[in-house]
């Protein structure tokens, strides 16, 4: 979807909520606009409705955010508001650089912050280009009605996808849909509601199959549907609908959901839109558009410092999140002590040009630690052997690690890296929805339903993936070219293992759900979901304890942070909306609880 060019819907949209007026745009010429001849048309909407999907990634031309700011404030990954919040990540790169991520990673952030108005923005106008597409659908004769019908569906889809996201970063947010007039919407109703009914109308009306690869289908509906339940702990609609979806669900092109053999297969751009995709954000390079947004510029801070990728070492994973991927002799994580058990880094000696050697951990590790973590000694993709500090810029501040999930390999960067800019784009995908994704929020309604055994089971399927040697990271043929193959020896000692035969029954209700969430952690670590898991299970208290216990030992970044419950569940409402909607002193936004 992302090669198809956006169509410009300023036209039709209301400026409300962007803190940018189209009125000063109407003023201009119409270059590269659109006419009211061509929107109105069965093509025109179509349009429409890829513009809504191309506001997925919060991403505009020229390293731009929607609505303003840079693609990173607003990037669809949600790199920063939730791993980089939640403990899966530094910041990275040093303390100087992105001041406004430092408050968010220790939670001192205030409502001024400028990253908050940034994604508010960009998610607005994605809601408004759903309605748009909406609103002239149902206006525009010679759309054959089976059509129509799957156009609004899938506006209706991303629109609660739209909604989702800013409800669980602010919760309480004005609701507008293609109905609204007056634009000045209080933020006093719980819009549960209205995110269920648009995914239950795309669940009950788009078709199983599409015929574009990125378009929503009926089962990522149902997944996101059981999903909203979730959060809000409908624990039997949800569990009815997650088994329908996981005993018939199929990605759009038709292929049963199920877990690919390799579990790098979800993050690299050759192997995407696979059977495990439920719903992800399209990402294209080197398409002949020229056009930087293309390629996943919000993550392009995000490779590893003075390398081959030029740029720029943020999002660096933290020690907590790497501590958790050991395992014991049995090949179980250790769910109630995993900082006891810490891995072995290379912090303070220094990288390999400093010509102080380095033996990587010889302990039992789970191998997703090495798709998810890039760290020194261990094979970074095709691009060599990790080299530690050499790849770091500031390991006091941020740590030893390097993020890998949305790295491109170097045999394929002319076709799945873009270049165009200061820093590089990949045309890895986002993943919203995988379907692992789905199996352990399964498992989480299981237990919280009481059947234990059945959310065992649901969670070995993760695990028994883990434990395939085809997840296994494998030592270089020739470790001076790494582009030249892989051995049979594995880069670590991965010993990873399914829970055995009633396990989760002997631990009781309490330590099964914390293995899950467990294993939520390790299987989505570094995919943009930690903190909004953390707080909806009301634990973010004690798990970013842990986080800023542990690594503010060795990173100077999370010293002295602090979460506090009852305020930092939620974001604060970004002030430039709160004064945006003032009129006469008071404006019809009210801000969350603890916030000034």
């Amino acid at each position: 979807m992302k090669n198809i060019k956006i169509f410009s819907v300023c036209l039709l949209a209301s400026g409300v909520l962007l803190g940018t007026s189209c009125k000063k745009f109407l003023e201009q010429p119409a270059l590269g606009k659109l006419s009211t001849e061509q929107v109105y048309t069965p093509a025109g909407v179509d349009g429409l409705l890829i513009g809504a999907y191309s506001a997925l990634d919060g991403t505009a031309q020229d390293n731009a955010a929607l609505g303003g700011g840079s693609a990173w404030e607003a990037a669809g990954s949600n790199w920063v508001f939730g791993s980089v919040a939640g403990g899966d990540a530094h910041k990275g790169s040093d303390g100087t650089d992105q001041t406004a991520i430092n408050q968010i990673a220790a939670w001192t952030l205030d409502a001024s912050n400028g990253f908050l108005n940034s994604k508010w923005k960009a998610v607005y106008e994605g809601i408004a280009r759903c309605n748009n597409t909406i609103k002239i659908a149902n206006l525009v004769a010679g759309i054959p009605d089976a059509d129509k019908t799957n156009i609004i569906a899938q506006a209706r889809f991303l629109r609660g996808h739209y909604y989702f996201e800013l409800k669980k970063i602010w919760n309480m947010v004005p609701y507008v849909d293609e109905t609204t007039t007056n634009f000045m919407v209080a933020n006093d109703q719980d819009i549960w509601p209205k995110i269920e009914a648009d995914f239950q109308f795309a669940y009950d009306n788009l078709p199983p199959t599409q015929s574009q690869k990125g378009r929503v289908n009926k089962w990522a509906a149902g997944a996101y549907l059981a999903k909203t339940y979730v959060y809000q702990k409908k624990w039997t609609d949800a569990d009815a609908l997650f088994t329908t979806v996981i005993a018939s669900g199929t990605n759009a092109e038709g292929v049963a959901y199920g877990l690919t053999d390799n579990y790098e297969d979800n993050f690299g751009a050759a192997t995407k839109n696979n059977k495990e995709t439920v719903f992800a954000i399209q990402q294209a390079a080197n398409d002949g558009s020229n056009q930087i947004s293309e390629a996943n510029n919000g993550d392009m801070l995000n490779f590893p410092y003075n390398s081959p990728f030029r740029c720029c070492g943020f999002f660096q994973p933290s020690m907590d999140l790497a501590n958790s991927f050991r395992t014991d002799a049995a090949g179980l994580p250790y769910v109630n002590d995993y900082n006891s058990h810490p891995l072995k880094t290379d912090q303070g000696l220094g990288g390999v040009s400093s010509g102080n050697s380095f033996t990587p951990d010889a302990g039992n590790v789970d191998p997703r630690l090495d798709w998810t973590v890039g760290r020194r000694g261990i094979p970074f993709l095709d691009w060599g052997n990790h080299p530690g500090q050499d790849w770091i810029r500031a390991q006091s501040y941020a740590g030893p690690y390097s993020p890998k999930k949305n790295t491109y390999y170097q045999s394929t960067k002319d076709t799945y890296s873009d270049q165009h800019s200061w820093a590089p784009g990949s045309a890895n995908q986002i993943n919203i929805i995988r379907f692992a994704d789905v199996l352990l929020l399964a498992a989480e309604t299981k237990v919280q339903l009481g059947n234990l055994d059945a959310a065992q089971v649901l969670v070995n399927r993760v695990r028994a993936r883990a434990a395939n040697p085809a997840s296994y990271v494998y030592k270089y043929v020739n470790a001076a070219n790494p582009t030249g193959g892989f051995t049979t020896e594995t880069a670590a000692n991965y010993v990873v293992a399914t829970w055995p035969a009633g396990a989760f029954t002997a631990m009781g209700k309490d330590q099964a759900l914390k293995t899950v969430y467990f294993e939520r952690k390790i299987e989505l670590g570094m995919e943009g979901q930690r903190f909004f898991d953390i707080s909806r299970w009301g634990i973010a208290q004690q798990a970013l304890a842990a986080y800023y216990g542990f690594d503010g030992q060795f990173a100077s970044d999370v010293t002295g942070a602090s979460w506090t419950p009852n305020k930092n569940e939620y974001y604060p409402i970004p002030q430039f909306q709160i004064g945006l909607q003032t009129v006469g002193g008071a404006s019809t936004l009210k801000q969350n609880p603890g916030y000034n």
